[in-house]
């Protein structure tokens, strides 16, 4: 049998999750915020919205997979590959769940989120998309949620259109529904934006992209780590999310559809695994979900998100984001008293639930030498253009600095980094 996680302690489960100092129960759980920087500072960690820092409890399940389970998946008559089979479809089941699918059968492994649109792109794209067709995007969209429409525009004459922003930082709904025709096949759209740190309203748009003959797509890779995210309450058709992203490893992620789709969708590769009976000249495929899984799968990797799923769930996804939004409040307090700092995307007080991360810009100085100097600090935080150039360009940009958060990060640490930040920026322009 696989590894049970340990859920971390939780003092007062039945307190109001805006009490819960998550920092302090959760800590102790990640070994790396345990050590010390240069000159034996401590380390302060603000790249989440990068990749998340993995807990003990997700090491441990792939250390066991890897001691215990290893063999491969689904072929094997043995015991070592019933366990390793075992463990790694139950943490499909546990995927389905923390995502409100109707079945497992609808969730589809991947390397990550990236992989997922392209699958979308070119199975259900090229099967569908004609010259003249349109598919929705915004400007916020991160590289990922960009580059495959291109790829298939190129291939198959659909059209790109891009909603514009809101002075603040937001979704212009109004521009969204412009551009929204009944030539619009597919809308794809980030929840929450990795630079604006937005929340986009999913939920309110599904009716009318459905209304409108497309399909939605949800690029939840910012969302599934700080707030419930649930399918069937944001009526959206295919959900993609990145492992590494919500506590679990690299190398793994998921395409999420509703089945008739995933049944409609032509195979994105084939070989192993993806195969009912193959002959010399022709094959017939597997049933959902491996009919989109070919070859050897990411088998520990898989068992390990399960493992960081388990980790969120027994925390709470709502004690996340009521901790997260505290947290919020306050980076954005301290960075807004510092003169000639401009933060993009709205504030807490025009979005509450925006994402807990702040991507800003100084006058005069370049993000990468804020970055470089508050590194020799030990404070870890993101420079450059977060792999959405076109916002940047929207901006005037070349690239922004990016403090982003999560349930591990202390109050503390967020007074530390405003006060290196501010003696840095002092530093930067005394010398410039």
């Amino acid at each position: 049998m696989t590894l049970a996680p340990t859920p971390p302690p939780l003092r007062n489960p039945e307190a109001p999750a805006a009490a819960d100092d998550l920092a302090a129960l959760t800590r102790p759980d990640f070994p790396l915020l345990a050590q010390t920087a240069c000159l034996g500072q401590p380390l302060i960690y603000l790249d989440y919205a990068a990749t998340s820092q993995k807990p003990r409890q997700v090491l441990e399940a792939l250390q066991h997979y890897y001691g215990h389970d290893n063999a491969n998946v689904h072929r094997g008559a043995h015991q070592l590959s019933a366990r390793a089979t075992e463990g790694f479809e139950h943490a499909r089941d546990k995927v389905a769940a923390f995502v409100g699918a109707a079945s497992a059968r609808e969730i589809v492994y991947t390397r990550n989120a990236s992989e997922a649109i392209n699958l979308v792109a070119r199975t259900w794209g090229e099967a569908n998309l004609r010259p003249g067709d349109e598919v929705l995007l915004s400007v916020m969209e991160h590289h990922s949620n960009l580059v495959p429409w291109q790829l298939l525009a190129a291939r198959t004459g659909c059209v790109l259109r891009h909603a514009g922003l809101t002075e603040s930082g937001e979704l212009d709904l109004e521009d969204w529904r412009r551009q929204l025709t009944d030539r619009t096949r597919l809308v794809s759209l980030v929840q929450v934006s990795n630079t604006l740190g937005c929340l986009n309203p999913i939920a309110a748009l599904a009716p009318l992209a459905h209304a409108a003959g497309a399909l939605l797509l949800v690029d939840a890779c910012q969302s599934l780590p700080h707030q419930r995210v649930n399918v069937a309450e944001l009526g959206c058709d295919f959900l993609v999310g990145s492992s590494h992203k919500f506590c679990g490893p690299t190398g793994m992620g998921f395409l999420w559809a509703r089945e008739a789709l995933l049944e409609a969708m032509p195979p994105f590769l084939g070989g192993g695994e993806m195969i009912q009976d193959v002959g010399l000249d022709t094959s017939t495929w597997a049933d959902l979900p491996h009919k989109f899984e070919a070859g050897t799968p990411a088998i520990g990797e898989a068992i390990g998100m399960g493992a960081a799923i388990d980790y969120l769930q027994a925390i709470g996804m709502d004690r996340i984001h009521a901790w997260e939004q505290r947290l919020t409040r306050q980076l954005f307090a301290r960075l807004q008293a510092i003169e000639g700092l401009t933060i993009l995307g709205p504030t807490p007080e025009q979005q509450p639930d925006r994402a807990a991360l702040a991507a800003f810009h100084v006058e005069g100085l370049h993000a990468h030498d804020i970055a470089a100097l508050l590194d020799s600090s030990g404070i870890c935080i993101r420079s450059g253009h977060h792999c959405t150039q076109p916002l940047h360009r929207h901006y005037g940009l070349s690239g922004t600095a990016r403090a982003s958060l999560g349930f591990t990060t202390t109050p503390e640490e967020i007074d530390r980094f405003a006060e290196e930040l501010s003696s840095t920026i002092g530093f930067l322009r005394e010398h410039s």
